[in-house]
């Protein structure tokens, strides 16, 4: 009795629509108006057969017709949350609140809210900057920027204090690079090109670009796939070109290759990039060129020469410690520095990467930058180097709070996006990004318009800034290179606040380099890391 029932309810719908079929067929002659219900039983008793006959999904077999529900729900599950049941701060990964944010100051929209503030203040990890009761003049945004050059660098560069992070063409569509170039160039602002190289796209507005060398050495690579100096020569040397980037990890997948499926290499993104059109595009997990510190920098320092002196540097996601200290007892042994360092969290985003590494594979922002400011700064470097930070920053709060841990200047990848309209529909290995930025359809990159929504990222742009100005002007302060650890205050339980300069150990100018270092962590460390060698030393 109980399998009949059981049965009854599995396949009674599939019947149904059998039956209706069936029976309808003879009276059709009669009764026009049923070739509808005739025409939809028939459909859907085509889907059950289907789904009978089928072996992938158990579910569709055990439930003909009404299995295909569970699939469909899952499919519009994202949109669904998303719109319907998300709450405005649930950052998965950015919110509701972020994004409208974005949003509302590329369209230059009010960006106000009503009746006060919806976050928690009680909950532990609520963060905030004190106010003065002296509050400065309000900066011109305009004057934000960093020059970026140590003292072997023959052609600094004068850059925005927030910038647009690396995400490269292939991965982003021609019309989303044209847009973001050219907001860039309408802001004043730098257009990091990610490791796939430089390409017509970025050109054509001529934005200020920072060029990302990766392991792939796109742009300036032999057909082996090694460096090649005469390629990388001739595009560093044009004057869009800032800074040049090696690209050692990045936040979302550090230590981590990447393949592009050959049905995926078009025939722009191989020309682009250098490499041959029908073949997997492989970017390798480490870098060809060198394998120990020493060697890391010996290579900055010919891009440096081969670019004509301009700023040349590395972005990374921390992970060892050790390894980080070993380039910097590199730099003391060779004397070659690089001048800028850009550091990238775990926390930012990719096209696509495995679940284990972006949960679980990496240091957070705050914690890889405090490490690395810290570190420079023992080694009485810090003035000579020149600090990047990336990750999930999207307001100007989140500038301000890098800024004040240790960083000269924010990137922001996914900000950009959503300037130029991204809806985190989180589809963008499929090639089917429904706003046209994370695709290579062209009926598809069609929607992105570029002259609108350049106008929306030099909006975005300049609306942050002019919101972090406040913000610096509400605490007193007249420049963001002012702001410090003790201006920004955590929630670290539900009766304490601390200052960041509280909570975090803080190196001395040079203590490195004495015999006495405070922080045990970084004295361990320091006694594990070695020029010669990313390996640790035996503590």
């Amino acid at each position: 009795m109980w399998i009949n029932l059981s049965l009854l309810s599995r396949y009674a719908f599939f019947a149904a629509c059998v039956l209706i079929t069936l029976l309808t067929l003879p009276f059709l002659a009669g009764h026009p108006w049923l070739w509808l219900v005739t025409l939809l039983g028939g459909a859907l008793t085509l889907v059950g057969i289907n789904d009978l006959r089928q072996t992938r999904h158990a579910v569709r077999r055990n439930y003909p017709i009404l299995g295909n529900i569970r699939y469909l729900v899952e499919f519009v599950r994202p949109e669904i949350r998303q719109y319907l049941l998300e709450g405005d701060n649930e950052r998965l990964p950015f919110s509701r609140a972020q994004r409208s944010l974005v949003y509302a100051r590329s369209k230059n929209e009010p960006a106000d809210k009503p009746f006060g503030t919806l976050s928690d203040v009680s909950q532990t990890g609520f963060e905030f900057i004190g106010h003065s009761m002296l509050p400065a003049a309000h900066l011109d945004p305009a004057s934000f920027r960093v020059e970026i050059g140590g003292p072997q660098c023959r052609q600094p560069y004068s850059a925005s204090i927030f910038n647009i992070s690396a995400m490269s063409f292939g991965a982003l569509s021609a019309n989303a690079i044209r847009a973001l170039n050219q907001g860039a160039a309408l802001g004043g602002f730098a257009h990091d090109t990610g490791e796939g190289s430089i390409s017509p796209y970025h050109r054509e507005h001529r934005g200020d670009l920072i060029w990302e060398i990766g392991s792939g050495y796109f742009g300036c690579r032999t057909a082996e796939g090694r460096f090649d100096a005469q390629k990388f020569a001739v595009q560093a040397n044009d004057p869009q070109v800032k800074m040049i980037e090696v690209k050692l990890s990045q936040g979302a997948k550090p230590g981590h290759g990447g393949i592009l499926p050959k049905h995926k290499v078009t025939a722009e993104i191989a020309a682009t990039r250098g490499v041959p059109l029908g073949e997997d595009c492989i970017s390798p997990a480490r870098h060809a060129e060198f394998s120990t510190p020493v060697e890391l920098l010996e290579f900055l320092a010919r891009l440096r020469e081969l670019s004509g002196g301009k700023p040349v540097g590395f972005k990374f996601c921390l992970g060892h410690p050790w390894e980080f200290m070993a380039i910097a007892k590199a730099m003391l042994k060779t004397g070659i520095l690089p001048d800028f360092i850009v550091v990238d969290g775990k926390e930012g985003g990719t096209g696509a990467a495995p679940l284990e590494f972006t949960d679980h594979i990496g240091v957070p922002l705050r914690e890889g930058l405090l490490f690395v400011h810290n570190t420079l700064v023992g080694l009485d470097l810090r003035d000579k180097i020149r600090l990047g930070a990336s990750g999930k920053i999207v307001s100007a709060f989140d500038i301000a709070c890098v800024l004040a841990i240790g960083a000269d200047w924010a990137n922001s990848a996914r900000g950009f996006m959503f300037a130029i309209g991204c809806i985190q529909s989180q589809s963008c290995h499929t090639n089917k990004c429904p706003t046209g930025v994370a695709t290579q359809d062209p009926l598809r990159q069609r929607a992105l318009v570029v002259e609108d929504k350049a106008q929306r990222v030099h909006n975005f742009h300049r609306n942050t800034l002019k919101a972090l100005a406040e913000m610096l002007a509400a605490a007193g302060l007249e420049h963001p290179a002012q702001l410090e650890a003790r201006h920004l205050a955590l929630r670290v339980s539900t009766s304490e606040i601390a200052l960041y300069s509280q909570k975090h150990v803080y190196l001395k100018p040079g203590e490195l380099l004495g015999g006495q270092i405070e922080g045990e962590f970084y004295a361990r460390m320091w006694r594990m890391a070695q020029a010669e060698s990313f390996a640790p030393a035996p503590d």
